[in-house]
């Protein structure tokens, strides 16, 4: 079996490393990242020429890439993987779209022929490397058993959620979750702190216990350290959380959280800290109080 890789940024790349150290036959593509094929090619992977040519050549064409246009691009542009895809072949879309978009991109592949899941991932770029993603997955039953063993080896959960679309619908919760997450941990350790309490303490004692979470042991050091270098963008989280507010307009669910964070971020963007880690959300409480959270 042939896997084809579209897109080699900050997740793509490990993923794609670790499908080659699987023993998968794998080529790779990406024209705004050459030096990212070139290390896939020094691990083992094989370069295609374009997103046509993996296509021509790949069972499986796994895409990795920003949002919605940058998918439907890189599979019926130009030069789309989908036009040189094989009937029975499947696409494996592990980009974090609107599932309005997933839907849409199926209907124009079912009518070649070609099978698709949408598996979007949570773990960022740490987990991305180690191969213990979580993947949220919409699809055919059938599909996604041909699939699994596959996603099986860049994440450590492959969790079938429904049909098409429902991959990247759990994921819009998924990227809810963690965004009121960051910023309820950012506004908790900068009131601590003026209030006279060591952030190191606080972190210390609060892990243990109910407030404990996966994003507080991933981004309350970051936040301590002031280090902001992506993991996962705040414009890419901005994008998430966009495509959050579009699909709750379809349902007319209520989403004042979502809401209130993304207007955050976005404060965030327009002062230039768009590129930083999601964990910079505690530079808006920074800006706010005017001081700076310390170990």
């Amino acid at each position: 079996m042939k896997i084809g890789f579209i897109g080699l940024g900050i997740m793509g790349k490990p993923m794609a490393k670790n499908l080659v150290k699987a023993g998968y036959d794998v080529i790779v593509a990406d024209k705004f990242a050459p030096g990212a094929v070139e290390e896939l090619v020094a691990c083992g992977a094989k370069a295609g020429s374009s997103n046509m040519d993996v296509g021509s050549q790949a069972d499986i064409v796994i895409t990795m890439v920003p949002n919605s246009p940058h998918v439907k691009e890189a599979l019926f542009g130009e030069d789309g993987a989908a036009k040189a895809m094989k009937k029975g072949a499947i696409v494996l879309d592990c980009s974090s779209i609107n599932p309005i978009a997933s839907r849409e991109i199926y209907a124009e592949l079912e009518k070649q022929g070609i099978e698709m899941l949408d598996a979007p991932v949570s773990g960022g770029e740490p987990k991305a490397i180690d191969g213990t993603l979580a993947f949220m997955v919409g699809g055919k039953q059938e599909v996604f058993d041909q699939c699994k063993d596959i996603l099986a080896k860049m994440g450590s959960s492959v969790v079938r959620c429904g049909e098409i679309g429902a991959g990247n619908v759990t994921k819009l919760c998924n990227q809810t979750i963690v965004a009121v997450n960051i910023a309820a941990l950012a506004e908790a350790m900068q009131m601590g702190q003026m209030c006279g309490v060591e952030p190191q303490k606080i972190y210390e004692a609060i892990k243990g216990g109910l407030a404990g979470s996966t994003v507080m042991n991933a981004k309350a050091p970051m936040m301590m350290d002031q280090n902001f270098q992506p993991g996962f963008r705040i414009d890419l989280h901005i994008k998430d959380l966009n495509n959050v507010v579009d699909a709750a307009k379809t349902v007319d669910a209520p989403i004042p959280l979502t809401q209130t964070v993304l207007e955050m971020m976005k404060i965030l963007h327009h002062d230039g800290n768009g590129s930083y880690d999601h964990s910079a959300l505690l530079k808006y409480y920074q800006k706010l109080s005017g001081e700076t959270l310390h170990h």
